[in-house]
């Protein structure tokens, strides 16, 4: 080989190691990236369960809440015929 062929060869091989060094540190970063989002899916998960079960004991609430409020009336509508 000519002196030529070795600087090329000296100069790609490392060409070649920047670029696999370059490429492990993105794998990494772009791994560290997909955790980071797993745990804020999980979380945004929990979130929504948290909000659809509160919901649901609402829902429960206003209609037993609904369900006391018909009979105070009916006790303050029977307690003021009473008093006339």
């Amino acid at each position: 080989m000519s002196t030529v062929d070795q600087v090329f060869v000296i100069i790609l091989s490392v060409l070649l190691s920047i670029l696999f060094i370059i490429y492990i540190v993105t794998a990494v970063l772009i791994y560290n990236v997909v955790k980071q989002l797993k745990r804020v899916a999980d979380k945004a998960e929990d979130v929504v369960d948290t909000v659809e079960s509160a919901a649901e004991v609402f829902k429960d609430t206003s209609g037993k809440l609904g369900l006391v409020k018909m009979i105070i009336n009916i006790i303050k509508m029977t307690q003021g015929g009473r008093k006339k």
